[in-house]
């Protein structure tokens, strides 16, 4: 998760190897053949392997479903976690809370580009229409500047508390930009329904973000759709797959420390949607550089001082670095969410780290042989 957030999901950088809001995370091992024979065949037994709960993916014996209210809090701000490929896994990602606990949230998967990668942004504002044709509003809108989408249907599911309406409305319009990123977010073209290829040429990706017009349509609710181009397993070809495709309402801000970034507490507008990035700060940071769409939405940030609950068991780099269930609980207390309702996450969030605790200092028992 990007943003060094524990209640500082918009903090400064930092060290590489902690969550932005997420702690930090090991990198998945890679073992020589003769450990990966051991390691099937202790799977392959099934008196050696825990039984785990199919909610919260832990131990039966340290589930975290009975610790939370029953029915989940009735957030009225949604949430949608945008969570690394690497992160669901570990086992003391906190986002496991937030979709128990919380009844509107939504888990995007997120990988790397390695290759390439395309991006197709419709808008769900009615008002614009996205065929290749300028809107009136938006005849001059390059005027001043030295100023094709393609139809995809929408397959996606939309966000918790997104009108059917607007969602239908996405089936026949056409793409509003579109843009093929490189690794690490390079951006090698783009195009829009706002002007015609050949202005897109002679015009940045940086510029149209500064397009109050087009900034305005696009923050009215889109949806996004993302095609990644990876490598075909055992032969020298690749092949382009959906990754994701999801609607973004009206309302959204992304949870994320940049320099265009406000704090939380400044904001003026209704919140209705937050995103945030789950990984660690390194992988959010990528994430983010490698989602160019990100930058049309506001950005706020958690300006505090507080230690993470992670701190115990987890080293933090510094105060303000916090867990993305953390990063959640304060950004939407500042936004006006129930604030004993949202308590109670990190009530269980702290129960985690207690047993994750026990664990270690049962290991370290054992092997001291006491």
């Amino acid at each position: 998760m990007p943003a060094p957030f524990r209640s500082g999901i918009g903090l400064q950088r930092g060290n590489a190897q902690f969550y932005f809001i997420n702690p930090l995370r090991n990198k998945i091992p890679t073992f020589q053949q003769p450990k990966t024979l051991i390691f099937r065949m202790v799977n392959q037994s099934g008196s050696t392997r825990r039984p785990t709960c199919p909610s919260c993916s832990k131990p039966t014996p340290i589930c975290l479903c009975n610790r939370l209210r029953s029915p989940a809090l009735h957030n009225s701000v949604t949430v949608t976690i945008l969570q690394h490929s690497l992160e669901k896994k570990h086992p003391l990602n906190s986002t496991r809370i937030a979709t128990i606990g919380l009844k509107y949230v939504d888990v995007i998967t997120v990988s790397d580009v390695n290759l390439q990668a395309r991006f197709f942004i419709r808008l769900l504002n009615s008002g614009c229409r996205t065929d290749g044709v300028k809107c009136d509003e938006d005849s001059h809108l390059f005027d001043e500047m030295s100023s094709e989408g393609e139809n995809t249907e929408f397959v996606g599911r939309a966000i918790s508390g997104l009108p059917s309406e607007e969602v239908a409305l996405v089936d026949s319009e056409a793409t509003a930009i579109s843009f093929t990123i490189g690794k690490y977010g390079f951006i090698s073209s783009f195009s829009n329904h706002w002007m015609t290829l050949d202005e897109c040429q002679n015009m940045s990706f940086d510029q149209l973000l500064a397009s109050d017009i087009a900034v305005d349509d696009i923050r009215k609710g889109f949806v996004v759709k993302k095609l990644q181009m990876r490598p075909i397993e055992g032969s020298n070809e690749y092949e382009e797959s959906k990754e994701f495709e999801i609607a973004i309402p009206s309302g959204s801000v992304l949870l994320f420390p940049s320099e265009r970034s406000i704090d939380v507490e400044a904001v003026d507008f209704e919140v209705k949607n937050l995103i945030v990035l789950d990984g660690t700060w390194a992988k959010a940071k990528r994430m983010y550089n490698e989602n160019p769409w990100l930058r049309f939405l506001p950005h706020i940030r958690l300006d505090v001082d507080k230690l993470s609950l992670y701190s115990d068991v987890r080293h933090q780099p510094r105060a303000g670095y916090l867990s993305t269930i953390e990063s959640i609980v304060y950004a939407m207390k500042a936004i006006g969410e129930d604030s004993e309702g949202l308590d109670g996450l990190l009530d269980v969030f702290e129960s985690m780290i207690g047993d994750q605790r026990r664990c270690k200092d049962e290991r370290l028992s054992k092997a001291s042989g006491k």
